[in-house]
């Protein structure tokens, strides 16, 4: 099997940053946590302030929002991420232990509960994410067992991973998650992110001299977020080493919650607002 063992940020270079400059801002908000965007350039806004998910267009039109605190279908408790293809918005309602599926203008669709489940091992509860694979297979990430639980397009349990079991990849304390085009699996893990193929295997990590927060994958751009600090790797070139992103950040706008790159320019999700950034 081949391995991947990177080393992230402490070994980054700086001689050739990458420079991005500040265009324009998308939305408000009252406490965004996390954001995606589909093929199709429809932006999607988890704001747990407000237990609402916002539809937007990259010129920040607003088109659809759906939500409000509850636990009935299309409300939220606390939701923590977002992930969007071309027709289905899944959303991880943190504290209703759920995940709910709608279509891409969030109408509801269906939901996802396993948190009593009599086999144990379908089971997560307090979901910080979720991904779909290429192959349809829907990866949740379960914080209350600090694994990665993986079910079918059906919504059929498959298996677990990342388990206090599974040695240097178990995960003690996961945040966010991301998948590429090849179905990798990336968790981050405080200071590290782990690396797992579809299957749940380990297949290397990278190290971080700082807390990570946030990681997105769009198509083959990968963005790592810090609480002050973006990183960009282009997956499409091979497992290299990130580069910081060198930009200004715009004065009242919120702590950074998460990024992504697309169509050659840079999103930034605060908590008050989406920041554009393009190269010069």
């Amino acid at each position: 099997m081949h391995k991947i063992f990177l080393s992230l940020l402490v070994l980054v270079s700086f001689a050739f940053p990458q420079q991005y400059i500040y265009q324009y801002s998308l939305g408000k908000f009252n406490d965004a946590s996390s954001f995606h965007i589909n093929s199709a350039a429809f932006v999607y806004i988890v704001d747990a302030g407000n237990s609402q998910v916002f539809k937007i267009d990259t010129l920040g039109k607003s088109l659809k929002d759906v939500g409000g605190y509850g636990w009935q279908d299309s409300q939220f408790d606390s939701p923590s991420n977002v992930f969007a293809t071309t027709l289905n918005i899944y959303v991880a309602d943190k504290n209703n232990h759920r995940i709910q599926r709608f279509d891409k203008d969030l109408n509801f669709i269906s939901s996802l509960y396993t948190r009593e489940n009599d086999d144990q091992n379908s089971r997560f509860g307090y979901p910080l994410g979720c991904v779909i694979s290429n192959q349809g297979d829907l990866f949740i990430l379960d914080s209350e067992n600090k694994r990665v639980v993986k079910f079918d397009l059906f919504g059929n349990y498959i298996q677990n991973f990342g388990g206090y079991d599974y040695g240097k990849y178990a995960l003690g304390s996961p945040l966010d998650m991301a998948a590429d085009q090849n179905n990798n699996i990336y968790v981050i893990n405080g200071k590290k992110i782990f690396i797992y193929d579809q299957f749940g295997n380990g297949m290397g990590e990278m190290e971080s001299v700082e807390e990570l927060t946030s990681i997105k994958i769009v198509f083959n751009n990968m963005t790592i977020t810090s609480k002050n600090n973006i990183y960009f790797l282009d997956l499409s070139k091979g497992f290299g080493r990130p580069e910081k992103l060198t930009l200004d950040f715009v004065q009242g706008a919120g702590d950074i919650k998460a990024s992504f790159v697309f169509n050659a320019k840079l999103y930034v999700l605060t908590t008050k607002e989406i920041l554009v950034y393009q190269k010069p």
